[in-house]
């Protein structure tokens, strides 16, 4: 009896040595032999529940920051370490990236406008300024192209068109859904790179029809249509390059899905305060 007892005083005075050499706490410890589980962990293994259903959720596209704003916007108090903590230990990670390559028709004798926006992306409501590109989606029955306008105000993809051909009449179907969606006033910004579809006779005639006023990037400057650039960017890795698409049918729908109810409704921007484009002209129309 009595060596029984020195024997577990022997134990508990080498305990503090033990956690320190395991990097443990001896309520740590006590918890594990008892079987029980901290209040702490068990918090932690229902938020990473909460952090693996946002990631679903958002096509694996968030990063921390957003899971970390999505937790907040739902009521979850939570500091953005432990959500990084939680996301590392679970393996929630965002998809890699692979590189964006855009190309531009500008070699053309049309009429180019004058770069209206010099860079400057800030809008103070929506339909005053708009930026549109051209991009292509690789399918197993060939080329997919697709034309988008965004609205700076929102960052909001207001107009889009997508056919098998860079014919000006894939621009000119974006920009009659953008106007018919937003019916827009005389005097808006219209912007754009110099490809011959954007200086055809068509199209400017479209956009002097509805007072829009033409903006075009210099030559080979990206940064002067970098709004639009950063969609086409956000759409290839976010959407694009996890797919391949056997026919242009299966890519426009997936691209339709993507821009209707994802990126405008739900997808979270850091540019207007982590809403989505749909949600940041809401709350802005309420408060005004």
């Amino acid at each position: 009896m009595r060596y029984a007892f020195i024997e577990g005083h022997r134990a508990m005075w080498q305990l503090p040595v033990m956690c320190r050499m395991l990097g443990v706490s001896k309520s740590g410890y006590f918890v594990w032999r008892d079987g029980r589980e901290s209040p702490r962990r068990s918090q932690d293994r229902a938020l990473t529940v909460h952090i693996q259903a946002i990631h679903r959720k958002s096509r694996q596209t968030y990063g921390s920051p957003r899971i970390h704003h999505e937790l907040q916007a739902n009521g979850t108090a939570v500091g953005k370490k432990r959500v990084e903590r939680l996301m590392k230990a679970a393996g929630v990670a965002v998809l890699p990236r692979r590189q964006f390559v855009t190309t531009t028709d500008s070699d053309h004798d049309q009429p180019i406008a004058p770069n209206l926006l010099e860079q400057d992306f800030a809008a103070t409501a929506p339909n005053q300024r708009w930026v549109t590109d051209i991009t292509y989606i690789r399918t197993g029955e060939g080329w997919l192209f697709l034309a988008a306008i965004v609205d700076l105000y929102s960052r909001k993809v207001v107009g889009w068109a997508m056919q098998p051909t860079m014919h000006r009449s894939l621009v000119l179907k974006a920009l009659a859904m953008a106007v018919a969606d937003r019916q827009p006033k005389a005097g808006l910004i219209h912007h754009s790179d110099r490809g011959s579809q954007y200086a055809s006779d068509d199209y400017r005639a479209a956009l002097h029809a509805h007072g829009m006023v033409a903006s075009m990037s210099r030559r080979g400057c990206c940064y002067d249509n970098a709004v639009a650039e950063s969609f086409w960017h956000t759409l290839k890795n976010e959407l694009i390059y996890r797919h391949e698409y056997q026919t242009r049918a299966e890519a426009q729908n997936a691209i339709f899905e993507y821009i209707e109810v994802f990126y405008n409704q739900t997808r979270r921007h850091t540019s207007i305060g982590n809403l989505s484009p749909m949600d940041f002209e809401l709350q802005r129309a309420k408060a005004a």
